[in-house]
């Protein structure tokens, strides 16, 4: 049986209704979320902060003790205010670490920085590279304080609508039955509860609903809404819609009755993941590949495929006919070999012939733990130790070069390279 779960959105009339009770369509904030919070390392920039943002609040602001490690330690733990405050002072890899704290808040976190460097190339590295709305050295003045942070606290500074965002991923099976339903659910689990990104799980097959199943979820008719009426959706909505899996994981599913015919509005996919990059750091899109608009869409506003095969020769042909490359990004697609040891099967050498390359990620045939997991509704990665490496070393390779490593554990920090920088703030431009 389901878990209880917040009842699911109904329709769109309900979607719209929800909205009005959090404050309004247009309204980004949610109830549980501050408006500040402020890590800082030494008792006069906190008297200084105080002193300067407290009558631009709608609530005290919240200063607390500490650095960035702080803060990170905070966010894993905690859900981002609206404006994040971080000092860097002391931090040796202070780069790095700003870095590492983008991949734990939500994407439309204004940060704003300060620390002990006065210099305009670290200044242009922390805003331009890293995203960050601005950053000040100490010593702290009121004046300048207020100059500098006092736009962003109050409201006047651009809208964070042109925030980078999330990366969106596309996991999609070459063929039915070759597991991508479940790869795609453990790569969600893996990014929202193992490492703690916040990340949304979407299944646009609105008749079946499996991904919101092999969580133990009721899939709700929010997608279904969203795909069909996209202009009442923003990103509170897009969050409304989803049913929470776990703290910073969510699901995106439709169950429709088989006699009904779901409407799609043109464009409606690219609204919706315009939504959800702005509250979801990771969008992890379970797409079928059928000749249906709104899978097409999909696939088109990925930033990286992952086709998911089996080792047989029906399985070998399709993905030799959708070796497709990301239009968002050029990026070639990651193949995972998935069942390896099926019996009767090809071998993984047989494969990687048969493509002229190597897969990416293999994935061992484990029937019995597959459908024990999909019974209770927990992916398998909880359970089964040998499905846990090739799905982190999927999310590694589907994330970009280096960004999850430091919170893998993987080895000593090193400084911040440019190809982890599609993962910013939301820095307003």
């Amino acid at each position: 049986m389901a878990r209880a779960r917040e009842p699911p959105v109904d329709n769109a009339a309900d979607l719209d209704h929800r909205s009005m009770e959090l404050g309004g369509a247009g309204n980004s904030l949610r109830h549980d979320r501050r408006h500040l919070i402020a890590f800082v390392t030494d008792g006069e920039s906190e008297q200084i902060l105080r002193a300067s943002l407290s009558d631009m609040l709608p609530e005290p602001p919240d200063i607390r003790r500490g650095g960035i490690r702080a803060a990170h330690a905070a966010m894993l733990k905690t859900t981002s205010p609206k404006i994040l405050v971080v000092d860097i002072s002391g931090e040796e890899q202070g780069l790095k670490a700003l870095a590492d704290l983008a991949t734990v808040v939500e994407p439309d976190v204004c940060v704003l920085v300060i620390g002990e460097l006065d210099s305009m190339e670290f200044y242009r590295e922390i805003t331009r590279g890293l995203g960050a709305a601005d950053y000040l050295p100490k010593p702290l003045a009121r004046d300048r304080v207020t100059r500098h942070f006092g736009g962003f606290v109050a409201g006047r500074a651009p809208s964070s609508a042109a925030a980078l965002g999330g990366r969106v991923l596309a996991v999609t099976g070459v063929r039915g039955g070759c597991g991508a339903s479940s790869i795609a659910v453990n790569l969600a689990w893996h990014f929202g509860v193992v490492l703690r990104h916040h990340t949304v799980l979407v299944d646009p097959d609105l008749y079946r609903g499996n991904a919101a199943f092999l969580l133990n979820l009721n899939p709700g008719d929010g997608l279904t809404a969203a795909l069909e009426s996209p202009q009442r959706m923003d990103t509170l909505l897009a969050e409304r819609a989803a049913q929470p899996a776990a703290e910073r994981l969510h699901v995106l599913a439709g169950e429709s009755a088989v006699s009904d015919v779901p409407a799609y509005a043109p464009g409606a996919a690219g609204v919706l993941v315009d939504a959800l990059r702005k509250r979801y750091n990771f969008i992890v899109l379970d797409v079928p590949f059928a000749p249906v608009p709104l899978y097409r869409d999909l696939l088109d506003l990925a930033h990286q495929h992952v086709l998911v095969m089996e080792p047989s020769l029906v399985s070998l042909r399709d993905i030799l006919r959708l070796n497709i490359v990301a239009p968002a990004t050029g990026q070639a697609p990651l193949i995972v070999l998935n069942r390896l040891g099926l019996p009767g099967g090809l071998t993984r050498r047989q494969v990687e012939d048969g493509l002229k390359r190597k897969v990416d990620v293999v994935l061992p045939d484990m029937p019995r733990q597959l459908r024990l997991a999909g019974n209770l509704g927990e992916p398998a990665i909880v359970s089964v130790a040998a499905y846990r490496k090739p799905i982190a070393e999927l999310g590694k390779a589907v994330a970009g070069a280096g960004v999850l490593d430091s919170l893998a554990g993987s080895g000593p920090a090193g400084p911040v390279s440019k190809q982890r920088r599609w993962l910013r703030f939301g820095r307003p431009k």
